[in-house]
């Protein structure tokens, strides 16, 4: 069955191809192409795993080399793909999702004229990542990063003409960059330190390799991490991705380029085992960016950006819970999953409601509609339980493990890390709760736009509800399969390893301490936002809700510690440039230019001047000799 790993790849990838390539001639029916190449990669996924599960666990990694990249004397790259229990879960959720967002595209950009176009690029998106997750080497693993790297600035700013659009995406790629440079400088260091970039030998080797190397790779594959992730530092670009279509929102922020961090961590997790100082950066990390984005969460009015804020915290308790070795892996991709599905149909549900409203995106001019988009309000509420954590649901089975695993991590920091993200789980149910309260329930607040339009609310047609219908069902039943037998545990542990959490408090406590944590956020977002009606315009509020607004000052921050020292670097080297090399080069041409401009005036083409020099340079010569005959 390896000879199937590659058609993953390969079949999203004829779809950007041919719809990239193809021309107007397939304008009609390029939205089909991309998802029946979507859903096709989606089948092999399926037929690979049902073939993995065929298998003992020590038989279940399968190898395909497909050519050889590049072959220079002892130097050699292949093509080549590793498909094991942790590449298979991101496949199949790489697939599932990014077949369902097609579907949910083809009505979504029903009258985009570049729809065709569009598609390809998710095509190409879905190519990227898979290529990322299934990849054998750190080398092949970096082609598909910064594959995922150019789709994602094609589809955020796909909408080139909204100058907002254009320049979300150029900062989008810029901040990703610079992670991308410790991806890069990550994968020089493993090559001269163990003489290959190949997984296997990289990660069995690593008891042999000293603890400060494997501190640099570790810190730099962090840095990588946060970028693709948005983490702290390198978070600045998530939310104004939002000026990309919705389904671009689901895309990157549900099942993968944000996931890609989190995968880079777990997939190097013997590196970050064997560097303790490393693992406490990963941990930090993930911590300070669960609250951060939380926090921001709190603050939006956009809808989409209020989600993209909770995108940020959910990815710091993944990245964090990597962060905690053995007892966390399992957890964070467990979490990566279920917030897969749940986030995935919470950013559907969104674009729905604003192609009710006309693009509206504003919480503030919502209201009660629930009345007028039953599908929408219930599978984004379910989506909305799960996120909370609520009993039973997908959240609750993966975020309280994150909890409890913090906990157990002991001591002084098994508290921090523990009490944070607890708070982060009641700051979560808090503006989840505001999103839904705004949205769907209270008066309605619509008004007409600049050109007197009122909204007229109305349910989405099947293409778009057919997709957060079953993202609601994973939403509500992907925790039992994990949660069943510990399968999902049993099925990861020969990858990445798994060690029993045990929190000093007991389970229980924990789980009893979410739970209060969870229905205080929700009775405090119910009295603020439920019992009373929300105004048409922001009241005056306090300088931390207003920092928050301002995504914690974060743009401030990056243009006062980096964009303004560069600004006045570059005049500096510009007045260097001007007035010393230039100063230099200029004033000696100016002075050869005018010596040449005297010695000129000796050349004037008059006979008499010349007889008169002649003279004068002979009464010279003869003086200089009667001189020097006198002195003699």
């Amino acid at each position: 069955m390896d000879y199937l790993i590659g058609w993953l790849v390969l079949l999203p990838l004829l779809g950007a191809g041919v719809l990239l390539t193809g021309g107007r001639r397939l304008d009609r029916t390029g939205h089909w192409i991309g998802t029946v190449l979507a859903g096709s990669s989606f089948v092999v996924a399926a037929v690979l795993f049902f073939d993995m599960l065929g298998r003992s666990g020590e038989d279940r990694a399968l190898h395909s080399t497909a050519f050889t990249w590049i072959s220079v004397g002892s130097f050699k790259a292949d093509v080549a793909f590793q498909l094991d229990q942790l590449s298979m879960t991101f496949a199949l959720l790489i697939t599932g999702v990014g077949t369902l967002i097609h579907i949910y595209s083809i009505g979504y950009m029903e009258h985009d004229e570049r729809r065709r176009r569009f598609f390809g690029y998710l095509n190409l998106f879905l190519a990227a990542m898979l290529l990322l997750v299934l990849a054998d080497n750190y080398l092949l693993l970096y082609v598909g990063w910064e594959g995922v790297g150019l789709a994602s600035y094609l589809l955020i700013g796909f909408w080139q003409h909204k100058p907002s659009a254009a320049t979300a995406a150029k900062k989008a790629f810029i901040v990703n960059r610079v992670g991308d440079v410790g991806l890069s400088i990550a994968i020089m260091l493993m090559f001269t330190t163990f003489g290959t970039f190949t997984f296997g030998p990289v990660l069995g080797a690593v008891d042999g390799a000293g603890e400060g190397v494997l501190t640099g790779i570790g810190l730099m594959l962090l840095l990588a991490a946060c970028g693709k992730s948005a983490q702290v530092p390198l978070q600045s670009w998530l939310g104004d991705a939002m000026e990309g279509p919705t389904p671009v929102s689901a895309l990157i922020h549900a099942a993968t380029m944000v996931t890609a961090g989190v995968y880079l961590i777990t997939r190097s997790g013997a590196i970050f085992d064997a560097a303790p100082t490393a693992q406490v950066a990963v941990v930090t990390v993930g911590a300070v960016t669960l609250l951060f984005g939380a926090i921001v969460g709190c603050a939006k009015d956009d809808i989409k950006k209020a989600l993209a804020g909770s995108t940020m915290s959910q990815i710091g308790y993944m990245v964090m819970a990597a962060g905690l070795g053995p007892i966390g892996y399992v957890f964070a991709i467990m979490h990566l999953v279920t917030h897969g599905f749940f986030k995935a149909g919470l950013f559907l549900g969104a674009g729905s409601v604003m192609h009710g409203m006309n693009d509206e995106v504003d919480m503030r001019k919502y209201g009660a509609l629930r009345k007028y988009m039953p599908v929408t309000f219930v599978t984004f509420g379910l989506g909305y339980l799960a996120i909370i954590g609520f009993p039973g649901l997908s959240g609750f089975f993966s975020k309280d493990k994150i909890i409890e695993a913090a906990f157990a991590k002991g001591g002084t920091e098994g508290w921090i890390l523990g009490g944070a993200a607890l708070l982060g789980a009641g700051i979560t149910a808090f503006y989840m709760t505001r999103v839904m309260l705004m949205t769907f329930f209270g008066e309605k607040r619509w008004e007409p736009d600049a050109e007197g339009h009122e909204p007229h609310p109305h349910e989405s047609p099947k293409s778009m509800t057919i997709p957060m219908v079953v993202l609601a069902f994973g939403s509500v039943f992907a925790g039992f399969l994990f949660s069943w037998n510990e399968a999902f545990v049993k099925w990861l542990e020969p990858v990445t390893s798994f060690e029993e959490a045990h929190p000093p408090m007991g389970a229980a406590a924990v789980t009893g301490a979410t739970m209060v944590v969870m229905l205080l956020g929700v009775g405090l977002a119910w009295a603020m936002y439920g019992r009373r009606p929300v105004p048409s315009v922001a009241p005056r509020a306090s300088w931390l809700t207003r920092a928050a607004r301002r995504d914690l000052l974060q743009d401030d921050f990056n243009h006062v510690a980096l964009v303004l020292p560069g600004e006045y670097l570059t005049r500096g080297l510009v007045y260097v440039d001007h007035k010393g090399v230039d100063g230099v080069v200029n004033g000696t041409a100016a002075a050869v230019g005018g010596l040449s401009g005297r010695m000129r005036r000796l050349q004037n083409g008059y006979v008499r001047s010349y007889a008169v020099s002649m003279l004068a340079g002979t009464a010279v010569l003869v003086a200089a000799t009667l001189l020097m005959r006198g002195v003699a």
